[in-house]
């Protein structure tokens, strides 16, 4: 009898044993769990009468010329979509990173289409690599120009393959014209950590911040540079709007 007893009793200690071993590493799991990143997100607008954007004259591309006959290209310096939100504004962080942000894996595309860059603005990360592509009829030469990475000058002729590239200095901006079609622009801003671009709307978005006080800054063709300070907490998003002041 003292012997079953004796069983009975070990087996209920065990069965408490793993129960209380499996609840605190359970607990501790929870407890060591990372903090969540957050985002930003906001506006931006353009406060007055935007500039006139004057008709581009493709003429000397037909192929260009034609794909536009219905819907003419305008130049794109400053873009406002129709709630008066301000397009291709590139936001970012410019105080506050830790400096061990990892380059973004996302691989954007930098098109070459209806003889303009699309995006007109792009926005990279250092290291981050992106692919030239040609989706036109005609050859392109695209032709960055910067002053605190290497530059280069690449011919693409049509059906040639994407090319990929990065830049490994932060620069903001650098720009792209194309030597074949001189009315072709753009912008490349290369920065260090998160960054968005504001769409047709103006507005943007930051995602995987870590908790912490930064400084932003929202950069335009035009306008030139904003700063702002904002104050990141664990997995609650922030708000931040900037407002350009037209010429």
């Amino acid at each position: 009898m003292k012997t079953r007893l004796s069983y009975k009793f070990a087996a209920l200690f065990a069965a408490a044993l793993v129960l209380y071993v499996g609840i605190a590493i359970s607990g501790r799991r929870v407890s060591a769990a990372p903090p969540a990143g957050a985002s930003v997100t906001g506006t931006i607008k353009l406060d007055g009468t935007p500039p006139h954007e004057r008709p581009i004259d493709m003429s000397k591309e037909p192929s260009c010329a034609k794909e536009h006959a219905s819907n003419p290209v305008r130049t794109e310096s400053v873009v406002v979509g129709p709630n008066g939100g301000l397009q291709n504004v590139v936001v970012y962080v410019s105080e506050g990173l830790s400096g061990s942000e990892p380059a973004s894996t996302e691989v954007q595309t930098w098109d070459q289409k209806g003889c303009q860059y699309i995006p007109h603005v792009i926005g990279l990360d250092v290291n981050q690599h992106f692919k030239v592509v040609n989706s036109d009829q005609t050859s392109h030469n695209i032709h960055p120009q910067p002053k605190n990475n290497s530059e280069w000058n690449k011919s693409q002729p049509p059906g040639s393959q994407p090319f990929d590239v990065a830049w490994t200095n932060p620069e903001v901006a650098i720009p792209v014209k194309c030597n074949i079609h001189p009315w072709m622009h753009g912008y490349m801003v290369v920065v260090k950590g998160p960054y968005g671009v504001s769409d047709n709307n103006g507005d943007f978005k930051l995602a995987g911040l870590a908790p912490g006080n930064y400084t932003l800054t929202a950069w335009q063709e035009t306008y030139g540079t904003q700063t702002q300070k904002v104050t990141v907490a664990a997995g609650k998003p922030a708000t931040v709007n900037f407002t350009f002041k037209a010429k």
